[in-house]
């Protein structure tokens, strides 16, 4: 075995399995790119472990993303207090669990500085992914979006990596002003704008309120656009959006909040009535079977 090192973090790989991997990676490069290039949207759903990115490949979907905060959940942790190794590691697994394209989310790069952030892309590129995105949002709760100066800042160095690696990647930049309580939609739009002179290939905004605000957003920039469905709000069909402009449509952690849903509706049905009717909507043993073994 061989270890695959960037900074201090390390992927073990197999000397052979790295060459043969770099060869996919590239095509999952060039693959995932395409999708963003068509003249219509679509849509890259969020697994948050290896059974549910097993599941959206074999249902058909041509791209994956992971998710922060449905990984989290399922660690039983908070969004943003796993530590950049672990989501590594996460990252690498979902990338290996199928042959789909998949971008990483990345938070806001796991520090403050252009230098940290240009790790991180390295390390997502070494995991296997082939495209990822970076937040604006601090961390700090006081003082939650980062300086507009300092955040085009970190996406330049995040770009500059992705320019120089061996296969395409597609970093997304991200203005995270309207899930920190900051519905300022100029400001928002004046973010994406700055990310996108500074290298980034997708812009994307998430909990835009309204479709008149998506389409502001689409026609004051000239690259791709992603939005996220399934946060409370606008809630638009991929035919609407396409039609608006929008070329990708995720779902952040909605997947992973839909099935803790239906568990903690079975869990309280059992502990508060003593009655099992929630099994009458589980999927079959067989059909989640047949899925895995195909």
């Amino acid at each position: 075995m061989v270890a695959l090192k960037t900074g201090t973090e390390r992927i073990p790989r197999d000397l052979h399995d790295q060459v043969i991997a770099m060869s996919t990676q590239a095509e999952k490069g060039r693959a995932f790119r395409a999708l963003h290039e068509r003249d219509r949207a679509f849509i890259i759903p969020n697994p948050w472990d290896i059974g549910t990115a097993r599941l959206l490949a074999q249902l058909g979907f041509e791209a994956l993303a992971t998710t922060s905060m449905g990984y989290a959940f399922s660690a039983g942790q908070r969004d943003n207090t796993i530590e950049r190794p672990q989501v590594m590691e996460h990252v690498a697994a979902i990338t290996a669990a199928t042959d789909l394209p998949v971008s990483a989310d990345l938070e806001n790069g796991f520090g403050d500085a252009p230098e940290v952030v240009a790790e991180t892309i390295r390390l997502a590129a070494a995991a296997g992914a082939v495209g990822g995105s970076i937040e604006d949002a601090s961390g700090h709760p006081n003082d939650p979006i980062c300086d507009l100066e300092h955040s085009a800042e970190r996406v330049r160095a995040a770009a500059e990596v992705a320019r120089g690696l061996p296969f395409t990647f597609t970093l997304t930049g991200r203005a995270e002003n309207y899930l920190h309580g900051r519905p300022d939609l100029k400001d928002t739009i004046r973010r994406l704008q700055a990310y996108q002179e500074a290298g980034a290939d997708v812009l994307y905004a998430p909990g835009l309120a309204s479709k008149d605000e998506i389409a502001a957003v689409v026609s004051s920039v000239d690259r791709p656009v992603n939005v996220v469905m399934g946060l409370q709000g606008v809630q638009l069909n991929l035919s609407v959006l396409s039609a608006m402009g929008v070329r990708r449509v995720s779902v952040g952690s909605a997947l992973c909040r839909a099935a803790l849903g239906a568990f903690l509706r079975a869990a309280r049905e059992m502990r508060e009535h003593g009655t099992f009717s929630f099994a009458n909507d589980a999927a079959s043993t067989r059909e989640i079977t047949a899925m895995l073994a195909a």
